[in-house]
């Protein structure tokens, strides 16, 4: 690992920048933990006494993008350790290129006090050679029926508030806690779902499902959420982030509430920009997630809606399950996939079939999750911190679960033949990870 306080050089690479919406040949000097400059051509002429030899890399023309925010990643600690613990994740993410992680609080017990939400904190930054932050639950224990300390939970250090896919059904515990949020300015991260219509589905109605004989449930479940929550929006101002938007349905009214100049923003998961519901197939479980996996359509009206802005987040909604939670009937089976280590080379299949440039990739993976959060991160510009992910887009690879970094192996892409590798990840100018 390099010393924090020694410069380091990264030359003859493409640099991707999400913000000005480019990728150019260039190198970057990084100094104290941040960018300290960013160099239009490959071989710039910098004195060794300002950076020695030994702390100059030359990047081989391989792409150097901004690192990796992902939002909703669930650690199983507390609670259910054997599935995941920060040490695991994080060195998942670091191989992945995420350089940081935002927590979700659906552990065993829920981050839903302060007290919680240290223990979280500590573990997270003994543990993960990247950054954590932890969101905390909106509800006590999730129930949906009472707020968290909304307050407290901010002083200790909760970045976002969420009650996760357990979405509140009663509208007045909902409009308060936005309410009370609005007026802290904190960021609460909604599951749209009509938790009724949804409930008990395992697959999205239609043809495949009827055939497969699965419980299903309508896209219409996510439009309706999506529409009530949008509502408690414009009745209370507050601050919103829908997770996973997936379904085509559901993007006519978050276009109107980004018309009307709502304060809302969405994002949508990897599985789902890559994966339709005849990926399920004979009943695969790896292939369970949560909303199911959508038609065929919809993943082209979504991927279209990250390409427009409309969507504004790509997150791996990385869920780790036992093997023992996978291995049963696909209706009683857990839902859920690992993406830390998986989510750039599964979504590099977008840049390479032309329908996502890295720009627009990087974007949705690093600028947009952290300017929601009010982080500086998520840019390739001077003063930004040097958080970054070097890669090569092209290197061909077969998908090993087995070599996964992270304690559950629960992907949908065991043995799928992917092109991108990550090669070395950089938190604020340290090496925390390199590629044998």
């Amino acid at each position: 690992m390099t010393d924090t306080h020694r410069p380091l050089l990264i030359h003859n690479a493409r640099l991707v920048d999400p913000e000005a919406g480019r990728v150019t040949e260039g190198a970057v000097l990084v100094e104290d933990g941040r960018i300290a400059q960013v160099f239009d051509h490959p071989a710039p002429e910098i004195d060794e006494g300002r950076v020695p030899a030994d702390a100059r890399r030359d990047a081989g023309g391989k792409v150097l993008a901004p690192g990796i925010v992902d939002i909703g990643v669930k650690i199983c600690e507390p609670g259910e350790r054997h599935k995941e613990s920060y040490g695991s994740a994080g060195a998942a993410a670091a191989a992945g290129g995420v350089t940081t992680i935002i927590t979700r609080p659906d552990t065993d017990p829920p981050i839903d006090t302060p007290e919680t939400l240290e223990f979280i904190r500590r573990r997270g930054s003994e543990a993960a050679p990247v950054r954590v932050l932890p969101m905390a639950a909106l509800t006590k224990g999730r129930a949906g029926r009472e707020m968290t300390e909304i307050g407290f939970l901010m002083d200790a250090g909760a970045v976002a508030f969420s009650d996760c896919d357990h979405v509140i059904a009663d509208t007045r515990v909902l409009s308060r806690a936005m309410s009370y949020a609005a007026g802290l300015g904190a960021l609460i991260v909604a599951h749209p779902q009509e938790p009724g219509l949804s409930r008990g589905g395992a697959a999205t109605s239609g043809k495949f499902a009827s055939l497969r004989g699965l419980p299903s449930v309508s896209p219409m479940a996510e439009r309706m959420g999506l529409d009530r929550d949008v509502a408690l929006v414009e009745m209370t101002g507050a601050r919103v982030h829908f997770d996973q938007v997936t379904a085509a349905r559901a993007l006519p009214p978050l276009e109107r509430a980004k018309r009307n100049g709502f304060d809302v923003t969405a994002g949508t998961s990897m599985h789902h920009l890559t994966l339709n519901e005849m990926d399920v197939a004979d009943y695969r479980t790896f292939f369970k997630v949560k909303p199911p996996l959508r038609s065929e359509d919809d993943r082209q009206a979504v991927i279209e809606a990250v390409r427009t802005g409309l969507i504004d987040v790509i997150s791996s909604m990385h869920t780790p399950q036992d093997e023992e939670s996978k291995r049963l009937p696909f209706e009683e089976a857990a839902s859920g996939a690992v993406g830390l280590e998986t989510m750039l080379p599964v979504l590099l299949r977008l840049y390479h079939s032309g329908d996502l440039d890295l720009p627009t990739l990087f974007r949705a993976l690093s600028l947009a999750p952290s300017r929601r959060l009010g982080l500086d991160s998520g840019r390739m510009a001077a003063g930004a911190p040097a958080d970054l992910v070097l890669f090569d887009a092209e290197k061909p690879f077969i998908l090993d679960r087995f070599k996964l970094r992270s304690k559950s192996k629960n992907t949908p892409f065991d043995g799928a033949r992917l092109q991108g590798k990550v090669l070395a990840t950089f938190v604020g100018g340290l090496s925390v990870f390199e590629a044998a």
